[in-house]
C-alpha cells in the first residue's frame, strides 16, 4: 500500500483551524468588555470576516468562505435572542450529538461516512462498496469519528450546563484541530491494520472478479450426457410398452 495518509486525501487542516478563530474571539471578546454578550458577539463576527477575506484571498471558495461566516451569524443570533453568552456555543453541541448520530447509523446500515467521503474525494463514488476488505476498513475507521464528537460533547456538555464561556471557548480551540489530526492518524492507522498487506489502498478499490462463463467444451459434454440419459431411457421404455 501506497504510504499516504488519510489527511493527504481529506486535505489540510485549513477548515479545521478557521473554525477555532471566531469561538477564541468571542470568549476573548467576552472577557475584555466585562463579560459582555455584544463584546464577545462582535470580536466573533469580526473574527469571523476577516477569515472568510483570508480563507478567500489564499485560493478558497467563495461558497465555503460564506458558509463558515454564516455559521458564525447564527451562532452570534442564538446567543443575542437568548440573552446567554453560551449559547454561542449551542450549535456545536447540537451538530456534534448529531453528527455522532449519523456516523453510527451509517456504520450499521454498512454505508460508512468515512467510505463516502473519502469516495467522494477520490470521485470513486460508490466503487469501494464492491470492495469486501476496504468496506470493512471504512466500518471500522469509522468508529474513530463517532468517538471524536462523543468526546466532545463529554466535554462540552458540563462547560455548557455551567455557564463557562471562556473554557468552552479554549474548549472549542483544543478539540477542534488537535483532536481532528488525532482522529486523521488512527483511523487511518485502523485502516492500515484492517486492509490485507497486499491491498493497494483507497486509491483502488479491489472488486471481486466475475464468475468465469463455462467453456463451449463444457457445454458440449453436459449436452452430450444429457442426450445419452434420454437415449437410455428411450431403451428402457422401449420393451416395457412392447411387452
Amino acid at each position: 500500500m501506497r504510504d499516504e495518509s488519510l489527511a493527504d486525501l481529506l486535505g489540510g487542516r485549513r477548515g479545521a483551524v478557521d473554525a477555532t478563530v471566531p469561538p477564541l474571539a468571542f470568549a476573548a471578546g467576552w472577557l475584555a468588555t466585562g463579560q459582555s454578550l455584544w463584546g464577545g458577539v462582535t470580536a466573533a463576527l469580526v473574527a469571523g470576516v476577516a477569515v472568510a477575506i483570508w480563507r478567500v484571498a489564499r485560493g478558497a471558495k467563495p461558497g465555503a468562505a460564506l458558509v463558515g461566516l454564516l455559521a458564525v451569524c447564527l451562532a452570534a443570533l442564538i446567543a443575542v435572542r437568548t440573552g446567554r453568552a453560551a449559547d454561542f456555543f449551542l450549535i456545536q453541541l447540537v451538530s456534534n450529538a448529531a453528527s455522532a448520530l449519523l456516523w453510527t447509523v451509517s456504520i450499521a446500515l454498512r454505508w460508512p461516512l468515512l467510505g463516502l467521503i473519502v469516495g467522494a474525494v477520490l470521485r470513486q463514488r460508490t466503487r469501494w462498496r464492491s470492495d469486501p476488505d476496504l468496506l470493512r476498513a471504512y466500518g471500522r475507521a469509522s468508529w474513530i469519528w463517532v468517538m471524536q464528537y462523543a468526546i466532545r460533547l463529554a466535554v462540552f456538555l458540563p462547560l455548557y450546563a455551567a455557564d463557562q464561556v471562556a473554557a468552552l471557548g479554549v474548549a472549542r480551540a483544543a478539540l477542534t484541530w488537535p483532536l481532528v489530526a488525532a482522529c486523521l492518524a488512527v483511523s487511518w492507522w485502523v485502516i492500515r491494520r484492517t486492509l490485507p498487506a497486499d491491498h493497494p489502498g483507497p486509491r483502488h478499490p479491489v472488486t471481486p472478479a466475475p464468475p468465469a462463463p463455462r467453456d463451449a467444451a463444457h457445454r458440449g459434454d453436459d449436452e452430450g450426457t444429457r442426450r445419452e440419459g434420454e437415449h437410455a431411457r428411450d431403451r428402457v421404455s422401449g420393451p416395457a410398452a412392447g411387452s
